[in-house]
Protein backbone atom coordinates (compact mmCIF):
# COMPACT_ATOMS: atom_id res chain seq x y z
CA UNK A 1 0.00 0.00 0.00
CA UNK A 2 1.02 3.83 -0.99
CA UNK A 3 -0.52 6.70 -0.22
CA UNK A 4 -0.20 10.87 0.81
CA UNK A 5 -1.41 12.58 3.44
CA UNK A 6 -1.46 16.16 3.60
CA UNK A 7 -2.70 18.56 6.06
CA UNK A 8 -3.24 22.65 7.38
CA UNK A 9 -3.65 23.56 3.60
CA UNK A 10 -5.29 27.01 4.85
CA UNK A 11 -6.64 28.59 1.77
CA UNK A 12 -3.57 28.24 0.14
CA UNK A 13 -4.48 26.88 -3.66
CA UNK A 14 -0.92 27.45 -5.61
CA UNK A 15 0.61 25.11 -2.69
CA UNK A 16 -1.95 22.34 -3.04
CA UNK A 17 -1.78 22.77 -6.95
CA UNK A 18 1.84 21.84 -6.56
CA UNK A 19 1.15 19.41 -3.51
CA UNK A 20 -1.30 17.87 -6.36
CA UNK A 21 1.05 17.23 -8.46
CA UNK A 22 3.80 16.12 -6.92
CA UNK A 23 1.54 13.15 -5.64
CA UNK A 24 0.69 12.06 -9.18
CA UNK A 25 4.01 12.39 -10.10
CA UNK A 26 4.76 10.10 -7.63
CA UNK A 27 2.19 7.74 -9.11
CA UNK A 28 -0.37 7.87 -6.28
CA UNK A 29 -3.98 8.39 -7.12
CA UNK A 30 -6.56 11.12 -6.09
CA UNK A 31 -8.27 8.69 -4.20
CA UNK A 32 -5.18 7.23 -2.17
CA UNK A 33 -4.86 10.83 -0.63
CA UNK A 34 -6.01 11.77 3.12
CA UNK A 35 -6.58 15.35 4.58
CA UNK A 36 -5.85 15.61 8.14
CA UNK A 37 -7.83 19.46 8.14
CA UNK A 38 -7.43 22.94 8.38
CA UNK A 39 -8.34 23.24 5.25
CA UNK A 40 -9.68 27.02 4.54
CA UNK A 41 -8.86 29.43 7.24
CA UNK A 42 -6.21 32.22 6.29
CA UNK A 43 -6.57 35.38 4.12
CA UNK A 44 -5.16 33.50 0.79
CA UNK A 45 -7.69 31.83 -1.91
CA UNK A 46 -10.05 30.04 0.52
CA UNK A 47 -12.93 29.83 -1.81
CA UNK A 48 -10.66 28.29 -4.69
CA UNK A 49 -9.26 25.43 -2.22
CA UNK A 50 -12.45 24.54 -1.59
CA UNK A 51 -13.59 24.27 -4.94
CA UNK A 52 -10.36 22.03 -5.30
CA UNK A 53 -11.24 19.61 -2.51
CA UNK A 54 -14.83 18.99 -3.02
CA UNK A 55 -13.89 18.27 -6.33
CA UNK A 56 -11.39 15.53 -4.97
CA UNK A 57 -13.52 14.11 -2.67
CA UNK A 58 -10.64 13.22 -0.25
CA UNK A 59 -10.92 11.39 2.99
CA UNK A 60 -10.40 14.39 5.35
CA UNK A 61 -11.07 14.99 9.15
CA UNK A 62 -11.52 18.43 10.41
CA UNK A 63 -9.11 20.78 12.13
CA UNK A 64 -9.73 23.63 14.73
CA UNK A 65 -9.73 26.00 12.08
CA UNK A 66 -12.40 23.78 10.15
CA UNK A 67 -14.63 24.16 13.32
CA UNK A 68 -13.97 27.91 13.88
CA UNK A 69 -15.79 28.60 10.72
CA UNK A 70 -18.98 26.69 11.22
CA UNK A 71 -19.20 27.73 15.27
CA UNK A 72 -18.54 30.99 15.19
CA UNK A 73 -20.74 33.71 13.56
CA UNK A 74 -19.91 35.89 11.27
CA UNK A 75 -19.15 39.18 13.40
CA UNK A 76 -17.23 37.14 15.59
CA UNK A 77 -14.53 35.10 13.53
CA UNK A 78 -10.97 35.49 14.42
CA UNK A 79 -9.55 37.73 11.45
CA UNK A 80 -8.22 34.51 10.22
CA UNK A 81 -11.70 32.42 9.53
CA UNK A 82 -12.74 36.03 8.97
CA UNK A 83 -10.52 36.20 5.55
CA UNK A 84 -11.77 32.86 4.66
CA UNK A 85 -15.50 32.82 5.35
CA UNK A 86 -16.14 35.66 3.00
CA UNK A 87 -15.36 33.35 0.09
CA UNK A 88 -16.89 30.50 0.84
CA UNK A 89 -20.31 29.05 -0.49
CA UNK A 90 -23.14 27.35 1.36
CA UNK A 91 -21.87 24.01 -0.38
CA UNK A 92 -18.37 25.20 0.94
CA UNK A 93 -19.66 25.81 4.41
CA UNK A 94 -22.00 22.07 4.39
CA UNK A 95 -18.77 20.19 3.38
CA UNK A 96 -17.24 21.77 6.49
CA UNK A 97 -20.26 20.44 8.77
CA UNK A 98 -19.86 17.07 7.61
CA UNK A 99 -16.31 16.12 7.85
CA UNK A 100 -16.21 14.14 11.12
CA UNK A 101 -13.67 14.64 13.65
CA UNK A 102 -11.91 11.56 13.45
CA UNK A 103 -11.91 8.12 10.92
CA UNK A 104 -10.13 5.25 10.49
CA UNK A 105 -8.70 5.05 6.59
CA UNK A 106 -8.56 1.17 5.58
CA UNK A 107 -8.33 -0.45 8.61
CA UNK A 108 -4.48 1.10 8.44
CA UNK A 109 -4.41 4.61 9.49
CA UNK A 110 -6.19 6.32 12.13
CA UNK A 111 -6.33 9.92 11.36
CA UNK A 112 -7.11 13.17 13.34
CA UNK A 113 -5.99 16.85 13.12
CA UNK A 114 -4.19 17.24 16.41
CA UNK A 115 -4.97 14.23 19.28
CA UNK A 116 -7.52 11.97 19.63
CA UNK A 117 -9.53 13.95 22.37
CA UNK A 118 -8.80 17.68 21.40
CA UNK A 119 -8.17 19.37 17.97
CA UNK A 120 -6.44 22.15 19.05
CA UNK A 121 -3.64 20.71 21.27
CA UNK A 122 0.19 19.75 19.73
CA UNK A 123 0.63 16.20 20.30
CA UNK A 124 4.28 15.55 18.90
CA UNK A 125 5.38 19.08 21.02
CA UNK A 126 4.62 20.61 24.03
CA UNK A 127 5.36 25.02 24.93
CA UNK A 128 7.22 25.81 27.75
CA UNK A 129 5.85 28.77 29.66
CA UNK A 130 8.87 30.49 28.29
CA UNK A 131 7.56 29.74 25.07
CA UNK A 132 10.14 27.53 23.66
CA UNK A 133 8.88 24.55 21.50
CA UNK A 134 10.29 21.30 22.46
CA UNK A 135 9.60 17.30 21.98
CA UNK A 136 6.93 16.04 24.18
CA UNK A 137 7.64 13.12 26.78
CA UNK A 138 7.40 9.98 25.42
CA UNK A 139 5.27 8.79 27.90
CA UNK A 140 2.37 11.35 27.24
CA UNK A 141 3.33 10.85 23.22
CA UNK A 142 2.22 6.89 24.04
CA UNK A 143 -0.65 7.43 26.54
CA UNK A 144 -2.62 9.83 23.78
CA UNK A 145 -2.57 6.77 21.67
CA UNK A 146 -4.01 3.73 23.54
CA UNK A 147 -6.66 2.12 22.22
CA UNK A 148 -5.47 3.26 18.52
CA UNK A 149 -4.93 -0.49 16.50
CA UNK A 150 -3.90 1.25 13.41
CA UNK A 151 -0.27 0.88 12.71
CA UNK A 152 0.01 4.37 11.61
CA UNK A 153 -1.39 7.50 13.11
CA UNK A 154 -1.69 10.66 11.49
CA UNK A 155 -1.80 14.21 12.95
CA UNK A 156 -1.60 17.62 11.46
CA UNK A 157 -1.97 21.12 13.34
CA UNK A 158 1.57 22.04 14.55
CA UNK A 159 2.92 22.78 10.59
CA UNK A 160 6.11 21.02 11.05
CA UNK A 161 6.64 17.19 9.45
CA UNK A 162 7.44 14.58 11.99
CA UNK A 163 7.57 11.08 12.94
CA UNK A 164 7.95 9.70 16.31
CA UNK A 165 7.93 5.25 16.62
CA UNK A 166 5.83 4.52 19.16
CA UNK A 167 7.58 1.50 22.16
CA UNK A 168 5.22 -1.41 20.14
CA UNK A 169 6.12 0.06 16.15
CA UNK A 170 3.39 1.93 15.80
CA UNK A 171 4.15 5.35 13.73
CA UNK A 172 2.54 8.57 14.50
CA UNK A 173 3.41 11.28 11.36
CA UNK A 174 2.67 14.89 10.98
CA UNK A 175 2.92 15.87 7.09
CA UNK A 176 3.52 19.21 8.18
CA UNK A 177 2.07 21.84 6.65
CA UNK A 178 0.66 22.09 2.65
CA UNK A 179 0.10 25.91 2.88
CA UNK A 180 1.62 27.57 6.32
CA UNK A 181 5.26 27.54 6.91
CA UNK A 182 5.12 29.50 9.90
CA UNK A 183 3.04 30.73 12.48
CA UNK A 184 2.60 32.84 15.78
CA UNK A 185 0.08 31.02 18.95
CA UNK A 186 -1.08 32.08 22.49
CA UNK A 187 -1.56 28.98 23.87
CA UNK A 188 -0.36 27.01 25.66
CA UNK A 189 1.70 30.35 26.36
CA UNK A 190 2.75 32.61 23.29
CA UNK A 191 5.15 30.69 21.08
CA UNK A 192 6.11 30.76 17.28
CA UNK A 193 6.24 27.43 14.86
CA UNK A 194 8.53 28.03 12.18
CA UNK A 195 9.58 25.85 8.82
CA UNK A 196 12.44 27.75 7.93
CA UNK A 197 11.27 26.98 4.33
CA UNK A 198 8.28 28.37 2.25
CA UNK A 199 8.23 25.12 0.82
CA UNK A 200 4.77 23.26 0.69
CA UNK A 201 5.41 19.68 2.69
CA UNK A 202 3.53 16.80 2.81
CA UNK A 203 4.20 13.05 3.48
CA UNK A 204 4.28 9.48 1.20
CA UNK A 205 3.89 6.68 3.38
CA UNK A 206 4.75 2.84 1.99
CA UNK A 207 4.86 -0.53 3.25
CA UNK A 208 5.91 -1.81 0.18
CA UNK A 209 9.05 -3.18 1.77
CA UNK A 210 6.79 -5.19 4.59
CA UNK A 211 7.03 -2.39 7.10
CA UNK A 212 6.29 1.49 6.83
CA UNK A 213 8.31 3.79 5.61
CA UNK A 214 7.40 7.37 5.19
CA UNK A 215 8.94 10.43 2.95
CA UNK A 216 8.33 13.73 3.91
CA UNK A 217 8.73 16.15 0.17
CA UNK A 218 8.93 19.69 0.28
CA UNK A 219 7.51 21.13 -2.62
CA UNK A 220 8.47 24.12 -4.24
CA UNK A 221 5.58 26.32 -5.86
CA UNK A 222 5.11 30.41 -6.06
CA UNK A 223 5.10 30.91 -2.84
CA UNK A 224 5.74 34.83 -3.36
CA UNK A 225 2.69 35.29 -5.34
CA UNK A 226 1.20 34.06 -2.25
CA UNK A 227 3.89 36.06 0.24
CA UNK A 228 2.13 39.00 -1.83
CA UNK A 229 -1.31 38.21 -1.76
CA UNK A 230 -1.19 38.11 2.24
CA UNK A 231 0.61 41.49 2.26
CA UNK A 232 -2.53 42.86 -0.33
CA UNK A 233 -4.82 41.67 2.18
CA UNK A 234 -2.88 43.86 5.03
CA UNK A 235 -1.73 40.01 6.80
CA UNK A 236 1.83 41.02 7.03
CA UNK A 237 2.36 38.00 9.48
CA UNK A 238 1.64 35.53 6.44
CA UNK A 239 3.42 37.60 4.01
CA UNK A 240 6.72 36.95 5.81
CA UNK A 241 6.05 33.44 6.56
CA UNK A 242 4.52 32.10 2.99
CA UNK A 243 7.57 34.33 2.25
CA UNK A 244 10.67 32.84 4.01
CA UNK A 245 9.35 29.73 6.35
CA UNK A 246 10.11 32.09 8.98
CA UNK A 247 8.20 34.51 11.24
CA UNK A 248 8.78 38.19 11.86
Amino acid sequence: MRFAAIADIHGNALALDAVLADIAAHGIATSEIVNLGDCLSGPLEAGRTADILLSLGLTTVRGNHDRYLIEHAAGDMHEWEADAYSQLSQAHVDWLRAMPFETVWRDTAYLCHATPKDDNTYWLEDVSAQGHVHMRGRAEIEAWAAGIACPLILCGHTHVPRMVRLADGRLIVNPGSVGGPGYRDDAPYPHKLETGTPHASYAILDDASGAWGVTFRLVPYDHMAMSRLAAERNRPDWAVALASGFVA
